[in-house]
């Protein structure tokens, strides 16, 4: 094997080691909040200066919250440093650094004994997620040649997704055989393994971006233009991902269809198969043919899907499909026409994915900041995914199932005429095609 081949199989292991302890954690965290228990927090008073400050108590909602919110804020707050310090300093340093920081962390999580130690850890998890993330991207877009950047990212992202598959099943079947220990010494390991490639396969980053990129790439021209098709997009995939699954699972009562843990599974992992499949080949032809085009068909699609997923109990009935199936047990005929629009879901976000994440490899490359690029990118992400599941679960209680679904397509179609308007505008007819 040559020696550009290992180092992006150095930065697949290290995207597959880092999706397998993400998925992992998701996994286990009903688990968690059985365990710890957590309950409503009462904050005593406190004397500052002789001046008395009344307590106050945090309600046991919040603290489940926190839970995930924990992580996630940990996550928006590293983005903007660790982006810089990757295009200031070296690379591959930032990347070794964070892959060792998740290993330490994953360590810690069998000896948290309390919300708050779980929540101070899912914090620190979130900064090497993070961390991990932007880097291993970042060096996969500077080491790839302009027309082969989509490819690599495709494979890195697929990666990334057979993890989540592995991750996802194996962390239930572990944790009951074995309990929390076992799993997470499992991940401790892989992350060391992913540490010492990096430090032995990946040469010192060289590139050096002094100043603050991210204040010319905010201001690029063609970040400006993906920024209108992002933004709503990410209100469109978190509704959808998320929903997809609440939608099988639960009761009829409540809008879904009330299917077993298996065959909730079965709907997650079709998504994640598809497009773990179609990344390196989408990713390989978006090179040949043009970036924008992939952004505008796949988000566009996506969108189409997701309007349908409402109607899977109709297209079960007219096609006269099983409701009972081996293993399984009884359904319902919308069972398979749930699953099949769930891998399609996968097949049209491997359309955008390793298009949209070239484009922004390709600003950033060059000595403009390529880390930067992508925290822009992340950061564009962000708003959605925060907004979204507060508005999917407005509509789920208020408005019924279906309009989750509805409006989670109306943001993505929305976003790809945006964004094919913003391209018409500002580069000209012509831009959808030759981008």
């Amino acid at each position: 094997m040559d020696r550009t081949r290992l180092r992006f199989w150095t930065l697949y292991l290290t995207r597959f080691a880092g999706g397998f302890g993400f998925i992992t954690l998701v996994t286990l965290l009903p688990k968690y909040i059985n365990e710890l228990d957590p309950g409503a927090v009462v904050v005593p008073e406190l004397a500052l200066g002789g001046l008395a400050l009344g307590g106050f108590s945090l309600s046991r909602g919040f603290v489940i919250g926190m839970f995930t919110t924990g992580f996630t804020l940990a996550q928006t707050v590293a983005v903007v440093p660790l982006s810089w310090a990757g295009d200031r300093y070296d690379k591959r340093l930032v990347l070794a650094g964070t892959v060792g920081l998740g290993a330490v962390v994953y360590a810690a999580f069998p000896l948290v004994d309390s919300s708050l130690s779980f929540i101070l850890v899912r914090a620190a998890q979130g900064v090497a997620v993070t961390g991990a993330g932007l880097m291993s991207l970042a060096l996969v877009g500077e080491l790839a040649r302009e027309g082969t950047r989509a490819n690599h990212i495709g494979k890195a992202n697929a990666a990334r997704f057979a993890a989540s598959i592995l991750g996802s099943i194996s962390a239930g079947i572990l944790y009951d055989l074995f309990g929390f220990t076992p799993i997470f010494i499992v991940i401790t390991i892989l992350l060391t393994i992913a540490v010492v490639a990096i430090w032995v396969f990946l040469p010192p980053d060289e590139t050096r971006v002094h100043g603050f990129p991210f204040t010319d790439l905010a201001l690029n021209e063609r970040i400006l233009t993906m920024a209108t098709f992002r933004v709503q997009y990410a209100v469109a995939v978190t509704l959808v991902r998320t929903w997809v699954p609440i939608y099988a699972g639960v009761s009829a009562a409540s809008g879904g269809l009330e299917y077993g843990g298996i065959a909730v599974a079965a709907t997650v992992v079709a998504e994640k198969f598809t497009n773990m499949l179609c990344q390196p080949y989408t990713g390989r032809i978006s090179d040949s043919y043009g970036r924008a085009r992939f952004v505008f068909v796949g988000g566009g699609l996506y969108g189409l899907i997701a309007l349908a997923v409402p109607f899977s109990p109709a297209a079960g009935e007219a096609l006269a499909l099983p409701a009972v199936f081996p293993f399984l047990g009884p359904l319902s005929p919308a069972f398979l026409p749930l699953v099949g629009l769930a891998g399609l879901l996968g097949v049209a976000d491997s359309l955008r994915e390793p298009a949209s994440m070239a484009l922004f490899a390709d600003e950033g490359s060059g000595g403009a900041g390529v880390a930067s690029s992508f925290g822009i990118r992340e950061l564009l992400w962000r708003p959605g995914s925060v907004v979204a599941p507060l508005l999917g679960g407005y509509l789920m209680a208020e408005v019924g199932m279906e309009w989750v679904f509805f409006v989670g397509g109306a943001a993505a179609i929305t976003g790809v005429l945006a964004f094919l308007a913003a391209l018409t505008w500002s580069h000209g007819t012509d831009a959808l095609t030759t981008w």
